[in-house]
């Protein structure tokens, strides 16, 4: 299987409140509790994948604006 993360995360991000991000959190945990355990380990794992994708993601931007000079120095 291969779980589109991506397109929850975007929706989320665009959310208009949290009735909504609560809304689509509720829709990954629907789908979740649809799969058999088999596909549920997948998608624990293809979940945990592309967190650590963002996180890595989120490290290597705030490297580069630090060394950019956007972050006082920690000098």
């Amino acid at each position: 299987m291969n779980f589109d993360f991506r397109k929850y995360h975007v929706r989320a991000i665009n959310a208009r409140d949290e009735a909504e991000k609560a809304a689509i959190n509720q829709e990954l945990k629907d789908l979740y509790d649809s799969l058999s355990e088999a596909d549920q380990k997948v998608f624990n794992e293809e979940l945990q994948k592309f967190l650590v994708s963002q996180y890595k993601a989120i490290g290597d931007e705030y490297q580069a604006l630090k060394s950019g000079g956007a972050f006082p120095s920690d000098n």
